[in-house]
């Protein structure tokens, strides 16, 4: 019987596993815009096309393999979209917002605090993954996020009103 550990040290139950057309540029970018930290890069026998690579941002390792149609890995720039968003905790959601514009990233939602008690902003990389950033800042009752859930939806009706 096997000694290794079903989730390996340093690994989540669930680790994101995201495909990017040219993982060495996707890497320098998450590095700029994350502070991401390089785990390991192996290549194809070619020696250039990346196979897998891994990055870790802050506890969480992520996956990454380069966009190839012939393997069935299609990236969101492929695709033209991307269904899934990225969602990362921090400290300092609105420093780790603004890093990330810096690096590239377009800006999907401005940071600002939402219902739920969260410090919440969205970008795009320039890879088209979605990212959530947020801070949690305030706890709520289940109540409470309704009751700030209908507040913002009826401001929000009443701006397209005007």
């Amino acid at each position: 019987m096997s000694t290794a550990k079903p989730v390996p040290d340093g690994f989540h139950t669930l680790c994101p596993h995201i495909i990017v057309r040219d993982v060495t540029k996707a890497i320098a970018f998450y590095k700029a815009a994350f502070g991401a930290e390089q785990v390991n890069v192996h290549y194809m026998p070619d020696g250039k096309t990346v196979m897998h690579a891994q990055i870790r941002i802050g506890d969480s390792p992520i996956l990454m393999a380069e966009e190839n149609e012939q393997w069935g890995t299609k990236s969101p720039l492929l695709l033209g979209a991307s269904p899934v968003s990225l969602h990362l905790y921090v400290k300092d959601a609105d420093a780790l917002f603004n890093r990330a514009v810096k690096a590239g990233a377009t800006v999907a939602m401005p940071i600002a605090d939402m219902f739920w008690g969260d410090r919440y902003g969205k970008v795009v990389d320039p890879f088209g993954h979605h990212w959530s950033i947020a801070t949690h800042i305030e706890d709520l009752t289940e109540e409470q996020m309704v009751q700030g859930a209908k507040e913002m939806f009826a401001r929000m009706a009443a701006q397209q009103d005007k």
